[in-house]
């Protein structure tokens, strides 16, 4: 594209519009600075967000009747079931297990929880070889060729009720990709969230 006055002018536009809302920002911020009623009001209006929120996710905790009502599916281990990045919402409700059901569960010394299905269902009040009484689930990824017994900790050999989660009930594609990019890089997070936050505390609509 040839150098001309008007291509120097819209260029240069672009960078003046960018550079005038950082500008913004900084005269806001040293404004709320020194204005320290304003400042704690703003800063109010932030911990309401952070508290509705967390208010929001312990509902859905009891309605739901799970620790982790939403997860994001981490691994390709359940395609094409479900696919990395897909956004599950689960319920945890008392209704017995089946086999074929997809679950997401926590094994001991593991932070991070699995989603795979569930590919055996053991009834019974006898104990197993691993010590387990009453009804035992063995799982497997779709995608996986083996179940899941190496993901287990030593020694277990099936599942218990209470290392479930949950049941996957309905799922969004794709939207938790934002999650996983997060995870990968946490200075990132952590930069988004100081960005978000000064942008609630500047809100002259506040």
């Amino acid at each position: 594209q040839p150098d001309t006055p008007l291509t120097r002018r819209t260029m240069g536009g672009g960078r003046g519009r960018g550079g005038g809302i950082v500008k913004e920002q900084v005269d806001a911020l040293k404004g709320l600075w020194q204005n320290k009623r304003m400042l704690a009001f703003q800063g109010l209006n932030l911990a309401m967000i952070v508290f509705s929120a967390l208010m929001i996710w312990k509902s859905l905790m009891v309605y739901t009747r799970s620790e982790s009502p939403v997860v994001v599916v981490l691994s390709g281990s359940m395609e094409p079931a479900f696919q990395r990045g897909d956004i599950l919402f689960l319920n945890n409700d008392p209704a017995p297990l089946e086999a074929g059901e997809i679950v997401v569960f926590k094994i001991e010394g593991r932070d991070i929880p699995i989603v795979h299905r569930i590919l055996t269902v053991h009834d019974g009040d006898e104990s197993g070889a691993d010590g387990v009484m009453g009804t035992r689930y063995l799982t497997k990824g779709d995608h996986n060729h083996i179940d899941d017994r190496g993901l287990y900790k030593p020694g277990q050999l099936w599942l218990k009720r209470e290392h479930i989660l949950g049941r996957a009930r309905g799922a969004l594609p794709y939207v938790g990709m934002v999650t996983i990019v997060l995870n990968d890089y946490p200075a990132l997070k952590y930069v988004l969230v100081g960005i978000m936050g000064l942008f609630v505390l500047t809100n002259k609509d506040s």
